[in-house]
């Protein structure tokens, strides 16, 4: 482009030409990428720290014992998902409502509370990140259908059409959907990729508790 000539198709202008519904649509899909992205970070992170902990489920096993195996699951699980659930064993014995009922079902029942627990600190969060990765296209889409429709007022009021007539409202339409579509793709990649990690995690609670479950009743019998 020649020294001192205007950029027409810049961002800047294509702003200064949008109104205040077109602003409002690109203040939300601002704020739900923002959102996004922090949730994508966060749960990025103790996912990592999650699988980090995993590996230490062979080593709670190989300690000497119960409480050398604590203490090595406590080390490793900084999100405290696994540790709770060998808390479990450790609690036992206190004086409680549940002690009256049989040793396995105070046990299924306080390593299925463990679970739960668990499974809602995994799940936080993803719900927000798939609705923002359904629904950001469509609010890019609606800025899209208000630029159209920008761009067919100003046809009407001019009466011959002219391209700068098009250019700034067709330009804002289709930024609107770009911007959906950037919002919206890395939020359904995350969402998918952290849902499997949650499957994961979840399934190796599942065979946790019954590898405690076990180990508790031989433990109670001898």
């Amino acid at each position: 482009m020649a020294p001192g000539t205007v950029n027409h198709l810049s961002l800047a202008q294509y702003w200064n030409q949008g109104d205040a519904a077109s602003h409002a649509v690109a203040y939300v899909l601002l704020a739900m990428s923002l959102l996004s992205w922090y949730l994508m970070l966060s749960k990025g992170v103790a996912a990592w720290h999650v699988r980090r902990g995993a590996r230490r489920l062979p080593d709670f096993w190989a300690a000497p014992s119960f409480d050398d195996g604590l203490a090595v699951l406590a080390l490793g699980d900084t999100e405290r998902i696994y540790l709770p659930l060998a808390q479990v064993q450790a609690g036992q014995g206190r004086a409680s409502l549940d002690a009256t009922l049989p040793l396995a079902d105070q046990l299924t029942r306080l390593l299925r509370d463990a679970i739960q627990h668990a499974t809602v600190r995994l799940e936080w969060g993803l719900t927000t990140l798939a609705s923002i990765g359904a629904t950001a296209p469509f609010v890019g889409l609606l800025g899209t259908v208000w630029g159209i429709y920008h761009a067919l007022a100003a046809v009407s009021q001019g009466g011959a059409v002219r391209v700068e007539q098009l250019a700034g409202p067709v330009g804002v339409a289709l930024i609107m959907t770009a911007a959906g579509l950037l919002v919206a793709i890395p939020a359904v990649l995350a969402y998918n990729g952290l849902n499997r990690i949650n499957r994961l995690t979840l399934a190796e609670l599942d065979a946790f508790a019954h590898d405690l479950h076990a180990y508790a009743l031989v433990h109670r019998e001898t």
